[in-house]
């Protein structure tokens, strides 16, 4: 039985498996990425120039090595791994100063924060925004499947679903956060704030739409409580408005708008 089922492994899966990724390094990478922006999580502690150059060297080494295990979903990429990882790793501190602002709007908009560092050391939301963050610096660069990988390993630790496609302006906090899904062409403006629970998702999941944009756009300054469910790529919530919870919107709101869910109430006669 061990042997018939060993052949069956060898010339059905693994003999046909288009790519073998070390899913387990990968995430590694993910954390140690975060550490490095953020060394307040305490990942390797105080640190000198000469260890981080090292860690910095090591971890182009091992970007390269992702690049190249996944060339032959995107063959451009083809004897260009060595400059994408180059254009990633350069783009870093750009990512950094984005992120230095959702750390801000978390600070300036959650009045349980009492420190700066509380923030980056244990809520789930910032750690969500970080990760996505740096897995669209890849997406950008045509890199295939590993911003996914970063992105749902950051959903698997923190409930917080946010595809690497979405564009997210600065100033971006997600409060409490679990089951927060944000969708692939989802495009979100400056000084957003949702809770749990939200999703901005599509109409129709027809795979014909795959290259249609099919997420809503949240302008600048708007609020979406908790619950929400904002649908469709038409959809557009204007600058200034307030999504009041459990809410389900698939049209467009004007600006400085404030949209409820009123909850008819009925009595039964005694």
């Amino acid at each position: 039985m061990s042997l018939k089922l060993a052949q069956y492994f060898h010339t059905d899966r693994f003999k046909t498996a288009t790519i073998v990724m070390n899913v387990n390094d990968v995430r590694a990478a993910v954390d140690e990425m975060v550490c490095l922006m953020y060394p307040q999580r305490g990942c390797k502690g105080t640190i000198t120039e000469e260890a981080l150059n090292k860690s910095v060297t090591e971890l182009k080494s091992r970007i390269e090595k992702y690049l190249d295990s996944v060339t032959v979903l995107n063959p451009k990429l083809k004897g260009r791994t060595a400059s994408v990882a180059e254009e990633f790793l350069n783009s870093i501190p750009e990512i950094v100063r984005i992120a230095d602002t959702d750390v801000e709007a978390a600070y300036a908009g959650d009045p349980a924060a009492y420190s700066k560092e509380e923030i980056i050391i244990t809520y789930p939301g910032f750690y969500a925004i970080c990760v996505y963050r740096l897995a669209h610096g890849l997406h950008k660069l045509d890199v295939p499947l590993i911003p996914r990988l970063m992105s749902e390993y950051a959903h698997e630790k923190t409930g917080i679903d946010i595809h690497p496609g979405a564009t997210i302006g600065e100033n971006f906090f997600i409060d409490h956060g679990t089951g927060v899904v944000i969708g692939e062409t989802s495009i979100i403006g400056k000084n957003v704030k949702i809770y749990q629970g939200v999703t901005l998702g599509a109409l129709s999941v027809k795979k014909k739409l795959q290259s249609v944009k099919r997420h809503p756009t949240i302008e600048s300054d708007v609020v979406i409580y908790a619950n929400s469910t904002i649908l469709g790529g038409d959809t557009v919530i204007g600058k200034g408005s307030v999504i009041g919870g459990n809410t389900w919107i698939t049209e467009s709101i004007a600006p400085d708008s404030v949209v409820l869910n009123k909850m008819e109430m009925s009595h039964g006669k005694k």
